[in-house]
Formats: C-alpha cells, structure tokens, sequence
C-alpha cells in the first residue's frame, strides 16, 4: 500500500485555490493556459485508480460531486467507479458521488489500516496530517509557470526537511508533471 498525494502547484509552491472555486483573488490560475492542461489523466493515476481508494476532505469531496458524476469520458468513468473515501467530522450524506462513504474514525488510524493504495487529491488539511505523520510516499505534481506570492503551501515554511528522488518528469507547453517517491533511507 502506497499513499500518493496529487496536487496542482505553482512555480512558488501555491496549492490553495488552483481552480478558483474558494473565491480567493488570484483563484483558477489552472485554467489560465487551457484545459488540455489538466483534462484527463494527467496524474498517470491509471490503474491505481481501479484498485486503490481516493480520500479527499470534505471541500474537495463536495466540489467533486458536483463536477463528476456529470462527465461520461474514460477517465472520468474511472474517477466515478473508483472507491472514495471522505475525511468529515460535519458530511454524513455522500450519496451524490457513487462508490463513496465518510472515513469511520480517525484519520491516521484509518489510512494505516488501509490495504489499498491510498489517492490524496487536493485536501490540504488531510494531506498535511498524513505528513506529520510521515505516512505519504509519493507526490505527483503538475506545476503551472505562475508566482502568486501568496496562498497556501504544499510543503510550509519552517516545516521539517524532506528528501525526495524524482522519478518522472514531462514537460508540456505549459505544465510540468513531476513523480518524487521518498529517497532511500
């Protein structure tokens, strides 16, 4: 079992807001360089998605059932088939996505139970208490050339140090699609 977090990020490593759906001032810097940038499986989630649990908060999971059920291509087939996990101490009612059910007590307790690899999409709150933990082995990044200065992190100032390797990279027009797994300890 492996935990993979994806994210959306800038150049100056801005995850907040990347779709503009918070309302933030500098919100959607995403869609500024088209949506062949994002669309499809860009994550190279694959298979992963077929066999493994996607655990998103409550914010993203609300967001995602509102943009995916809709949608009928290949990977957003996958997406809505997949099994989805959703970390709320407030959400009780998940009907609106297929395949998704409220994470049963604790966070950690929870992802260190889980058999299946485990997808973290967005959710930075949940992302950062995994981290804490030292429970996230690989990060799949897709960075925009944008500096907004200001916003939410990835990875925080002041935070603790973290050796990665890169094992992919692809650049495209726009975007660069970057796989780090935890260095050899």
């Amino acid at each position: 079992m492996s935990v993979i977090v994806i994210q959306f990020t800038t150049l100056d490593g801005i995850v907040s807001d990347p779709d503009g759906s918070d309302g933030t001032p500098d919100g959607g810097w995403i869609f500024r360089y088209g949506r062949e940038e994002i669309d499809g499986d860009k994550f190279r989630l694959g298979s992963t998605l077929d066999g493994g649990v996607m655990l998103l908060g409550r914010k993203t999971w609300e967001a995602f059932s509102r943009l995916w059920p809709g949608r009928d291509d290949e990977f957003s087939a996958r997406m809505n088939a997949g099994a989805k996990l959703v970390a709320s101490r407030t959400l009780t009612d998940v009907s609106a996505w297929t395949n998704s059910s409220v994470l049963d007590g604790d966070l950690v307790d929870a992802v260190k139970r889980e058999e299946r690899d485990v997808i973290v999409i967005g959710s930075l709150p949940v992302v950062r208490t995994l981290m804490a933990e030292d429970l996230v082995d690989e990060y799949r990044l897709i960075t925009f050339p944008t500096v907004l200065g200001t916003g939410e992190r990835l990875f925080p100032a002041g935070g603790p140090p973290l050796h990665l390797e890169c094992r992919e990279i692809e650049k495209t027009a726009h975007t660069v699609f970057a796989r780090y797994g935890r260095a050899a300890r």
